[in-house]
Formats: structure tokens, C-alpha cells, sequence
């Protein structure tokens, strides 16, 4: 598979955005499909699921309001082995996605892919000040096991911010 496709639905309230899938995501036809990656974790951990979900699972997130897609369509083995040319032509496609969805929110997952598309050099973790469509935007951290920066606990805190954000009440 060259591609892993997008998982969406109606009233989605968060769409999640990473930079591209990896090898073993586009061979499975999964988001985040790694073992080390800590999505599904984080995910749990901030709130948005019940319990940390596989893979394999992912299906059941747009019942959730959420959604996923990538900057980038194309499998790597990295994030790395992208052109900046790729990932400049990003926000154009993701914005006609975010006309059709609707989604409330936006979230990035990489600061220095969202830095590099959107040409934000000093863009910082959390909410932005630029919308897509009508949607608000959020730059995460990635949570690839590669990416070790941030910890489990501050991406977690960085999740929740935004998972409070999109459904508490009011």
C-alpha cells in the first residue's frame, strides 16, 4: 500500500493531522501502527477514548468526533525522507479536507513539519492563532517513538489541553 486512508466521518470535533505514514502504516493500512508509537496511549491518557485502543481499532474514533489524516499521502520509513516541497504543499490539501469535514479542530501532530508547510518558523506547541476553513488550529508534539523530546506526561498534559478544549461542555 502507498497510502493508508483517511479516517473520517460526520461531526468530527478533532481532526487529528500527522506528517505521513510509516512503513509499517502503510503496509497495514492503519494510522499510527507502530508499537512504539505512543498515540493510542496519549490518546487514552488525555481523555478522548475509554481505553487505549490498537491499531486495529481505529475504526471506531469517528463515532468518537475524531478523525485522522496526514500532511503528506506518502509512506516512509521517516518523516525525514520528505522534500520540503512535500510538506509546503500540505496546507493547501488539508485545508480543501477541512472545507468538506467541518471538523471543530485541527491538530498537528510535528513542530517542525507544521513549521516547514505552514512556513511558521517560531510556531509553538498548542493552539494557533491561523484557522483551516472554519476550523481552530493545534500543533502537538509527534507522538513517534523516534520523537523522544517530550515525555508520556507533558504529551499527555499537551492532549488534554486540547481534548478540553473540544468537548468539554459549553
Amino acid at each position: 500500500m502507498t497510502t493508508v486512508p483517511d479516517l473520517v466521518g460526520p461531526d468530527l470535533r478533532v481532526l487529528f493531522c500527522g506528517i505521513n505514514p510509516g512503513t509499517l502504516s502503510g503496509e497495514l493500512g492503519l494510522h499510527f501502527a507502530r508499537p512504539g508509537n505512543r498515540f493510542w496511549r496519549v490518546l487514552h491518557a488525555a481523555g478522548f477514548t475509554s481505553s487505549v485502543l490498537a491499531p486495529s481499532e481505529q475504526g471506531s474514533l469517528p463515532a468518537l468526533g475524531i478523525g485522522i489524516t496526514n500532511l503528506v499521502e506518502r509512506v516512509t520509513a521517516a518523516a525525514s525522507e520528505l522534500s520540503t516541497e512535500e510538506l509546503r504543499g500540505a496546507p493547501g490539501r488539508l485545508e480543501e479536507k477541512v472545507q468538506e469535514l467541518r471538523p471543530r479542530f485541527v491538530a498537528v501532530l510535528g513542530l517542525q513539519a507544521y513549521r516547514t508547510a505552514f512556513g511558521r518558523p517560531r510556531a509553538a506547541i498548542g493552539e494557533q492563532s491561523e484557522v483551516l476553513g472554519a476550523a481552530r488550529v493545534w500543533l502537538l508534539p509527534n507522538p513517534s517513538g523516534l520523537q523522544a523530546r517530550y515525555q508520556m506526561g507533558e504529551m499527555t498534559a499537551l492532549f488534554r489541553d486540547l481534548y478540553l478544549a473540544a468537548f468539554a461542555p459549553g
